[in-house]
């Protein structure tokens, strides 16, 4: 008897070249390779993504569009299971149709008899109160719940999802790995490098002073080079030109921005070059987790906290309180005392790498064990 073939459907922010969100589905796409060779079921993974050309051309996979309702139909219909996640899919804080979607997603799947896995999800927030039932009504019905952070469990519990049926792990890309040496691109820095990874957030820009002010006092104190890492495009290297060009011209020589990269073990590579990295979004800090590289969080949304509280790290400062002075305080505090962070950080982060992997082992375990049917 042959090892089992299973055509398994991901749904998540796909093909929008986010750099964070492409490093969720490399890493999903890898650990399921991995446990299915591990517990001999073969994964045949078709992507829903806005750009099902691109995606399936980067990750070697099968792809349908996201936003075309019968190629979504006749993709779940085909499939033996859902996989949504991860990322942070159930929120209404951009807009109200975000949960109306991935909802949608997982209902027809369902209504399809396929089972569903939320994989490694970070829930909320959600400020609108009727999607209460909608996601409680979807997930009490999902073959295995996990989510990446004990907040979304305590959500989705105020919800009336019972606990004992939500798993909490690391989000899944912790558990990336890098890739073949790859050749760099553009001009390579020579001295150090601490990486800033930062996005546009509050309207007047302050959030960005502050890191720009920050970022000059580190300098005027070290002999770091400081390296931007734009991980959504093309905002974040927007971003990332209006901080440079506050910094002024007399660090201009001290300062570079990565060339567009959009496949995620390339900036993986990125950020395991540097130093210490400074941080508003959550997946550079995760990967600079990842890479055992001392983070400094920026934070603009409860998930930055989230994630740093499971390392026993706290965030410099907050969009909302943006402060020059503590950021450049803390970064220059790990910048020389780099090795110190890594012995104090490596079994947390060590532990977090191994539990990254837990729910596609569920999944494995669930095609190829006795189960119920849901």
């Amino acid at each position: 008897m042959g090892t089992p073939v299973k055509r398994i459907v991901l749904s998540g922010y796909y093909g929008f070249h986010n750099s964070g969100d492409e490093a969720v589905l490399q890493s999903i796409l890898l650990a399921l390779k991995e446990q299915g060779e591990r517990q001999g079921v073969t994964f045949v993974p078709v992507v829903l993504s806005i750009n099902p050309e691109e995606t399936a051309r980067t990750y070697g996979v099968e792809a349908a569009h996201r936003m075309r309702p019968a190629e979504v139909w006749r993709t779940l219909r085909g499939a033996d299971g859902l996989i949504s996640g991860g990322g942070s899919l159930l929120q209404d804080e951009t807009g109200t149709k975000t949960i109306p979607y991935y909802i949608a997603i997982i209902r027809l799947a369902q209504w399809l008899r396929k089972p569903v896995f939320i994989y490694s999800q970070g829930i909320g927030p959600v400020h609108r109160p009727f999607f209460y039932g909608w996601i409680r009504s979807a997930f009490n019905r999902c073959a295995f719940i996990s989510v990446r952070d004990d907040e979304s469990k305590a959500l989705l519990g105020r919800m009336g999802v019972p606990a004992d049926r939500v798993e909490v792990v690391p989000d899944p890309v912790m558990g990336l790995s890098l890739r073949e040496q790859r050749s760099p691109k553009g001009d390579t820095p020579k001295k150090p490098v601490i990486g800033v990874s930062v996005r546009f957030w509050n309207e007047d820009r302050s959030e960005l002073q502050a890191v720009a002010d920050a970022l000059r006092l580190v300098l005027e104190q070290s002999d770091a080079h400081i390296r931007f890492l734009p991980f959504h495009l093309p905002s974040d290297e927007q971003a990332s030109l209006y901080v440079m060009e506050h910094m002024g011209e007399l660090y201009k020589e001290r300062m570079s921005i990565t060339p567009p990269i959009t496949h995620p073990q390339d900036m993986l590579a990125e950020v395991a070059s540097c130093q210490v990295l400074v941080g508003m979004r959550l997946h550079s800090l995760i990967y600079a987790a990842g890479q055992f590289v001392p983070m400094v969080g920026v934070s603009y949304d409860p998930k930055i906290d989230q994630f740093l509280n499971r390392l026993g790290i706290k965030t410099a400062c907050s969009t909302q309180k943006p402060d020059a002075n503590a950021l450049a305080e803390e970064t220059l505090q790990l910048w020389n005392g780099v090795e110190a962070w890594k012995q104090e950080k490596q079994q947390a982060i060590e532990r977090l790498i191994v539990e990254a992997g837990r729910p596609a082992e569920r999944i494995a375990s669930y095609f190829t064990s006795p189960h119920k049917e849901n």
